[in-house]
């Protein structure tokens, strides 16, 4: 029994597990430091529920690491059209809270199934790009049944509102399709395409405090205790920073509340004015060793199927990591998208670990299976 359960650890693969977790660590320390001051008990104490539900996603993430990845591609149309639903459901039964249906209750627990619209969505353009035409590159007749995958699933969470994660979802489906090759005849199509669909949501799809967030983009201070006060804000933490930081606990921002949503947004404002432009430098290390490691792995990958899903889970971590760093900086308008195993929640701690169970599915298979 000893020697089988040391050649378990001696095969399994735990290095995308160690690079999560070390950020999770980051994330909890930094998070306790945003809250600690709060008057509100039950804010002062969301580490400790952070840890929980952390040791909750890496528990169902290593139970799906055992898995064989065959089971993902067999069971990928299910749990996409079951997400589908549970889409719906959401905008007829859903709980409403901060203007927007959103979440499901099932008695005390409630959950987000944007969140796991992600995986799903993966799994499902990774069966369809791996059976269909996986010898040629793709011109636009071969991205209408994927695009329709991608945008009913964008569209349904669009309407809750929840326009970050929609356009999330289709960002998830170009990264995949760049992969995939496409012709560039196609690029060029789809470039266009993307700038005209861009000026007609602004005009007729956008609310007006969405239309607000881009114009407070370019021009924070023209509305500086409204809609761009939270840009202004974090611009603020990040440059007091400077080199090394305030130290642990000592953000001003955090402490003092002019930071709102300082334990789920804007978590990398605070860490910066923590631990100044040093600890951010170390703290991007890590995501760009995750992504580096998604990268070897998809080029590692015996299956075209397997280099897809995980080129798909990095799109995840990625895009969620890239637009929440360039919000939070001024370098993009404001829109609620969390920073992976950092920001408070629990459906997207569940989604990161789930992601996280199934690329190293994916690396086991060369040493189990």
């Amino acid at each position: 029994m000893n020697k089988n359960i040391f050649d378990f650890f001696k095969r399994y693969d735990f290095s995308f597990w160690i690079i999560a977790t070390l950020i999770f660590i980051v994330g909890v320390f930094n998070l306790y430091s945003a809250t600690h001051a709060s008057t509100s008990e039950a804010m002062a104490s969301i580490y400790k529920n952070q840890v929980l539900k952390y040791l909750l996603g890496f528990g169902v993430g290593f139970v799906i690491s055992l898995l064989q990845p065959k089971n993902f591609y067999q069971y990928s149309s299910f749990f996409y059209y079951l997400i589908l639903f549970v889409l719906l459901l959401v905008l007829v039964l859903g709980d409403i809270g901060m203007g927007a249906q959103r979440w499901i209750a099932l008695g005390p627990v409630r959950f987000q199934p944007s969140e796991f619209a992600k995986i799903a969505v993966v799994l499902m353009l990774a069966r369809w790009f791996s059976r269909n035409f996986s010898d040629q590159r793709l011109g636009l007749k071969e991205l209408v049944f994927p695009t329709i995958i991608t945008f009913v699933p964008a569209v349904l969470i669009i309407m809750q509102p929840d326009l970050g994660t929609g356009l999330l979802v289709v960002l998830i489906f170009s990264l995949m399709a760049f992969f995939r090759q496409l012709k560039w005849k196609s690029i060029g199509l789809i470039s266009i395409f993307a700038i005209l669909s861009g000026i007609l949501m602004y005009n007729f799809g956008l609310k007006e405090y969405q239309k607000k967030r881009i114009v407070t983009f370019l021009n924070p201070s023209a509305d500086a205790r409204g809609s761009g006060y939270n840009a202004i804000q974090s611009k603020i933490a990040i440059g007091s920073g400077r080199l090394v930081g305030k130290g642990f606990k000592n953000s001003s921002q955090a402490s003092l509340n002019y930071l709102p949503e300082n334990h789920t947004d804007f978590v990398f404002s605070i860490f910066n004015e923590e631990h100044g432009f040093l600890g951010s430098i170390f703290l991007i290390a890590l995501y760009l060793l995750l992504m580096f490691r998604f990268l070897w792995l998809a080029n590692n990958a015996s299956r075209i199927y397997e280099s897809l899903v995980v080129i798909g889970i990095m799109a995840i971590f990625f895009w969620h990591t890239f637009i929440n760093m360039s919000m939070v900086t001024g370098l993009m308008p404001i829109v609620g998208l969390p920073l992976p195993l950092m920001s408070y929640g629990g459906s997207s701690l569940l989604t990161f670990c789930i992601g996280i169970g199934i690329v190293t599915s994916i690396s086991n298979r060369r040493n189990f299976f």
